[in-house]
């Protein structure tokens, strides 16, 4: 299915699930499709199921928007309270339109707590109490968190995504890894779960040690990632530079946004530190992902880039914002739109678009992870493997054969 059928779709009104291959332009039609829905006067309410997410696209996590919080059940009473608190009424009763972005990440059983909560809320016994579904992401990306169990709580199999009927839009073009890409040919293989002898031995043939701190390396441990970032930092002879990033509004809806951005709160920059963009401005000229190396500093102290494709770029301030369902801001905070990216973790690669990078995947330890990474990168030529597991390989087969059926 193409952008514009999908976003059609979208527009009629009907539940849907938003989905397609890394690099497929989930996120372009999503923002495409509520521009258009804001146009015609829908109210949105912009949420993913996880703070990275939900920074990629000026909203709010799920369990923040829906008062659920991490809570594992609800019992009618505690519903009942809700909705003697006008702030949960208001809030599910002047919206037409809610979105879940990342939907890989939530838990069947936390729709299932939101549907409930819908329906007693917006008194009305429709899926979501009527309220229209937009579903987006990839399930072959991480999937929820399951604390000492090993039953699967896919949001898929759920009551509440049955009841809801979404329609399938699966898009088919790709955007990311060209179409005749071996690297695309070894995904959409690993999809299928029958990674042919010949894709093996192409990732085989990927094992190369390259000592090259401009590629970003990624891990699946995020002590492997500070311990690099910090180190390289501190061999760098040069001045250390420091910014310190701002807020403004709801103080327990900062701290949300701050724990979510890939930015840090302090962001400590020295000449020659390579570094990523974590932000989209098309017109200065870098997305989220933008490779290169701190060069200078202007006048202003304001850090000047070069990126790995020439271009030099003054890396000034970026203002990310959570917007209430009314479309008035109610949180944001203010940094360089820069990290160190000499490392960063596997989990916190989702939405990137790297030219290159070194990865280790040696330690996966769940089943998909190895193509989350593999997927961040837009070429074979630009993949440089330190290790990998079997375990890297193997995909869940619960969710292949699901793939297979939706498609």
């Amino acid at each position: 299915m193409t952008q514009a059928e999908a976003i059609e779709i979208m527009l009629s009104g009907k539940n849907v699930f938003l989905t397609g291959e890394p690099g497929a332009g989930k996120t372009y039609t999503l923002n495409e499709y509520i521009r258009q829905a804001k146009v015609s006067g829908k109210r949105i309410a912009m949420t993913a199921s996880t703070g990275i997410a939900a920074s990629h696209i000026d909203g709010m996590t799920i369990h923040s928007w829906s008062g659920l919080g991490i809570k594992d059940s609800i019992r009618d009473d505690e519903i009942d309270k809700m909705s003697w608190q006008p702030k949960f009424m208001e809030k599910y009763n002047t919206v037409d339109v809610l979105v879940i972005d990342e939907i890989s990440m939530l838990h069947g059983s936390r729709l299932n707590m939101l549907n409930r909560v819908a329906k007693w809320l917006r008194n009305n016994s429709a899926p979501f109490g009527g309220l229209q579904v937009i579903f987006v992401g990839d399930l072959f990306q991480l999937p929820p968190v399951t604390k000492g169990s090993q039953v699967s709580d896919w949001v898929h199999e759920s009551e509440a995504w049955l009841e809801s009927k979404p329609e399938v839009c699966y898009l088919t073009e790709q955007h990311r890894q060209g179409a005749d890409s071996e690297l695309l040919t070894v995904l959409r293989e690993m999809r299928a779960g029958e990674l042919s002898p010949q894709s093996h031995q192409l990732l085989k043939n990927r094992i190369i040690k390259l000592d090259d701190d401009t590629v970003t390396r990624l891990y699946t441990h995020n002590m492997d990632v500070d311990a690099l970032n910090r180190g390289m930092l501190a061999k760098l002879p040069s001045k250390n530079h420091r910014f310190h990033m701002t807020d403004t509004g709801d103080k327990y809806k900062v701290d949300a946004m701050k724990r979510s951005l890939l930015v840090p709160e302090l962001l400590e920059l020295k000449i020659d530190a390579e570094v990523m963009f974590c932000a989209n401005d098309f017109e200065a000229g870098f997305v989220n992902g933008t490779r290169g190396r701190v060069v200078n500093f202007a006048q202003n102290g304001d850090p000047i880039v070069l990126t790995t494709d020439g271009n030099e770029i003054i890396a000034s301030d970026h203002t990310w914002r959570m917007f209430h369902d009314k479309g008035f801001e109610v949180a944001s905070v203010t940094q360089k739109p820069l990290r160190l990216a000499w490392a960063v973790t596997v989990h916190k690669s989702q939405g990137l678009s790297l030219d290159s990078a070194i990865i280790d995947l040696s330690q996966a330890f769940t089943p998909g992870m190895g193509y989350v990474a593999l997927s961040r990168v837009r070429s074979l030529e630009g993949l440089y493997l330190v290790g990998m597991n079997e375990q890297a390989l193997i995909m869940n087969q619960e969710i292949a054969k699901f793939d297979k059926e939706i498609k």
